[in-house]
């Protein structure tokens, strides 16, 4: 492998996984919603394979000078642990707030996806709608909510998504007993 594209692979796969482990980031394969923290794992096992099968050929950096291979490995290092760090943080949010990932239907104009990501800790529960377009790949939130109680809207159905246009619009209810106390809207924009 020429050192240009080692170095590349070498860093480019953990940086990527650095990125998706920290960042509002979620996949929807055929209507499955993949977190940013699993794309990370995958990333870094992935990273991990090429580092090892690199090591093992002695092909890791070849024909880089010892001072540059040398800032390479650390620098991989850092990213990897960065990642490493991220996906934790990021699988024990998920499991200790018991996040609950749902495609909403109907789907928008151009195949556009409103995606919900619930949770639920103590007595207060929260939400964040993503705007998920034809690639799959949502880059940030597009709204959030918090509801009194733990009580989980888009579980409970109590919610309505329409779409126009130039996008849709999220509105979510809770209960009398459960009322939402900040958000309780959303805009759906892929555009």
């Amino acid at each position: 492998m020429p050192p240009a594209l080692s170095t590349a692979a070498g860093l480019g796969l953990p940086a990527l996984a650095a990125v998706a482990s920290w960042s509002s980031l979620l996949l929807v394969v055929q209507g499955r919603v993949v977190p940013g923290w699993w794309l990370s794992a995958a990333l870094l096992t992935l990273s991990l394979l090429l580092h090892r099968t690199l090591t093992r050929r002695g092909t890791e950096a070849p024909g880089l000078p010892p001072k540059r291979a040398a800032w390479t490995r650390r620098g991989a290092r850092l990213l990897i642990g960065t990642a490493v760090l991220g996906t934790a943080w990021g699988a024990a949010d998920d499991l200790i707030s018991g996040a609950q990932y749902h495609v909403l239907r109907p789907e928008g104009p151009d195949g556009c996806t409103a995606v919900v990501r619930e949770t639920s800790y103590l007595a207060i529960a929260n939400g964040e709608a993503y705007a998920v377009g034809h690639t799959g790949l949502a880059l940030g939130t597009s709204g959030s909510w918090t509801v009194d109680d733990g009580y989980r809207p888009i579980a409970a159905g109590t919610y309505k998504l329409s779409w126009g246009r130039d996008g849709g619009l999220l509105r979510i209810s809770g209960t009398a007993t459960d009322p939402v106390v900040s958000g309780g809207w959303a805009e759906i924009d892929c555009g």
